[in-house]
C-alpha cells in the first residue's frame, strides 16, 4: 500500500485598509469646550482663516470650520480685521 498525503495552502487575499481621503480646508474645526476656555482666558482670538476676521467671543469663537486661535497682535499683524458683530 501507497500512502499519499496532500496538503493544499490556501491563502487569504492580503487587505489593505486605508482611511477615506479628507479635504482639509472643508473639514469643521474641532475644538473642545476646554479648548475655546483656555484661549478665551489667555486672551486669544479666534481666526476664520477663509473670511480673514478675527472673534473676540461671540457665537462664532472657536465655530467656523476654517480656523484656528492665536493672539490679537499676531491676527492683527497678519492682516485679519475684527468681526462687526460677534
Amino acid at each position: 500500500m501507497v500512502a499519499c498525503s496532500l496538503l493544499i495552502a490556501v491563502s487569504a487575499p492580503a487587505i489593505t485598509l486605508q482611511a477615506p481621503a479628507t479635504n482639509q480646508s472643508s473639514k469643521p474645526a474641532t475644538v473642545s469646550a476646554v479648548d475655546i476656555a483656555a484661549a478665551k482666558a489667555s486672551g486669544k482670538v479666534w481666526v476664520n482663516l477663509d473670511s480673514g476676521v478675527y472673534h473676540q467671543g461671540g457665537r462664532w469663537y472657536g465655530k467656523t470650520k476654517n480656523g484656528k486661535f492665536m493672539t490679537l497682535d499676531e491676527a492683527k499683524k497678519a492682516g485679519y480685521k475684527a468681526a462687526k458683530r460677534d
